[in-house]
């Protein structure tokens, strides 16, 4: 059976027990329609980028599925129809990634990844000194853009 990976966000206003329920609600439809949940984590009240329905945040949870896309497809019908539920997002997987997700991780856990061939002072390299006033040429030098 295909892979999936759920990510869904529920209203602010719920309790961490009821949002946690919605997770178990929806792993058992998946599981009543042929597909089963490998995973899931429930990440928490997050602050959203934007408001959504006036929510500036929202509990967060993801599943990891293997079922058929018919299951799938329920469960979506099911989240789209739910007052609590207002974001939900599938991907389809080759693989489940091993232990927890990066949202999971402690800030220290996780690897910063190879920053590329940037030179140690960064992007732009060496600064310059910003000539002084007094290093400017004299007017009659200067270029004139008048007619």
């Amino acid at each position: 059976m295909p892979l999936y990976e759920h990510v869904f966000i529920s209203r602010q206003d719920l309790s961490n027990a009821q949002a946690e329920g919605l997770v178990e609600h929806f792993s058992t439809v998946l599981a009543d329609n042929g597909g089963k949940v490998v995973e899931s984590e429930y990440w928490g009240v997050k602050t959203m980028a934007y408001k959504i329905n006036k929510n500036r945040k929202g509990h967060y949870a993801l599943l990891k599925s293997d079922a058929p896309a018919a299951a799938v497809q329920e469960m979506e019908r099911l989240m789209r129809l739910h007052d609590d539920v207002m974001r939900v997002l599938t991907i389809k997987v080759d693989k489940h990634g091993e232990g927890p997700s990066v949202q999971m991780q402690k800030r220290d856990d996780r690897e910063r990844g190879d920053r590329g061939d940037r030179p140690e002072g960064g992007f732009g390299g060496e600064r310059r000194e910003r000539p002084s006033f007094g290093d400017r040429p004299e007017r009659s030098e200067r270029p004139s853009f008048r007619r």
